[in-house]
């Protein structure tokens, strides 16, 4: 559930540069087709941003090589594909997206001969979260950007649809390491259940149900887990609140014995640090695991269980009740706003 207002910037498209459509018209033109396997004898897989880097790791392990197209600690709307990226996707054996996320790299895929290309949203179809993003009058027409929120991979159960989508393209791509995937896929399908379970139980009895967000990137969280979601920007994270939508997130979070203003790691927190001020609130992170700064210290199970400890905090967990992140301080407690 999300209570939602007013209050969106229209988001200009990004599209391909001229250069990176012409490196991709070239490959195609010379006959450019993916084969079954890359020169290293691996399955040559291409992901859009982290979580489906995510996925393509922990089910191709060994018999994959990865390519993500958004660095780490980059913001993934902002995704601007460079000619050498297009043509990496070209050339790939299988390619894990999420589409609609991510305009340049729709086209992309649209262009590549890859033979798998999977998609999350087919998997697990999008639920429209956008606040009422119209544009400036009310006569303008709305501009939504994705025919839906595409933040899904915030729900474990989901994400673990999508796993198993993700492991089925893998073995039709690779037949030869099916087994390997699937087991692969079995274990990762477990996790992620496991993190279900915790979830559902760390959030069942909290002193209140609403949280406040700084982007609208909770919307199936909040869903999955009977919580409400009040965010100050909408699910494009460039959106601008208006005057009036600032004064219903105050009221909703005094309405509702808020706490906390949640901010996220990719973007700046000075919108949250504000409202928290005004409020005399803390702030502290909700991370929407867009990205991962360095992923040699953190993945997306560490990230979720530190989400679920910091939602515990701002939620108001009863005392012993299940944390999956028991003692953990990783720069993420709640501070007072200053």
């Amino acid at each position: 559930m999300m209570i939602g207002l007013p209050g969106r910037r229209t988001r200009t498209t990004v599209a391909l540069t001229t250069t990176a459509l012409v490196a991709s018209l070239a490959l195609t033109a010379c006959g450019g087709s993916s084969s079954a396997k890359g020169t290293d004898g691996k399955l040559n897989v291409v992901a859009s941003f982290y979580p489906m880097e995510f996925l393509a790791q922990q089910i191709g392990k060994d018999h994959v090589s990865i390519t993500d197209l958004t660095a780490p600690g980059v913001e993934p709307h902002d995704l601007e594909l460079t000619a050498k990226q297009v043509a990496g996707v070209q050339k790939a054996d299988a390619i894990v997206y999420l589409k609609g996320l991510q305009p340049t790299v729709d086209q992309a895929v649209d262009q590549s001969s890859a033979k798998t290309k999977i998609d999350a949203t087919a998997a697990s179809p999008l639920v429209d979260h956008h606040l009422d993003e119209g544009a400036e009058g009310g006569d303008a027409p709305k501009d939504k950007g994705p025919a839906g929120d595409p933040h899904i991979w915030l729900d474990p159960a989901r994400y673990a649809a999508i796993a198993k989508s993700v492991g089925d393209g893998f073995a039709k791509a690779d037949p030869s390491h099916a087994e390997d995937y699937k087991k692969n896929t079995d274990e990762l399908v477990t996790k992620l259940t496991a993190l279900d379970q915790e979830f559902q139980a760390g959030l069942k009895d909290t002193r209140t149900k609403t949280f406040v967000t700084s982007h609208a990137a909770f919307g199936y969280l909040a869903d999955h887990y009977g919580l409400t979601q009040v965010a100050i920007n909408g699910v494009d994270p460039e959106s601008e609140p208006t005057p009036a939508r600032l004064a219903e997130v105050q009221k909703a979070a005094k309405d509702n014995g808020v706490t906390t203003i949640f901010f996220e790691t990719l973007v700046s927190p000075k919108l949250a640090d504000t409202v928290a001020k005004d409020l005399g609130l803390k702030t502290a992170v909700l991370d929407p695991l867009e990205g991962v700064k360095d992923p040699s210290k953190d993945d997306y199970l560490s990230v979720m269980r530190q989400n679920l400890a910091n939602l515990q905090a701002a939620l108001g967990a009863p005392s012993g009740a299940p944390s999956s992140a028991p003692g953990s301080t990783s720069g993420t407690t709640p501070t007072p706003a200053s």
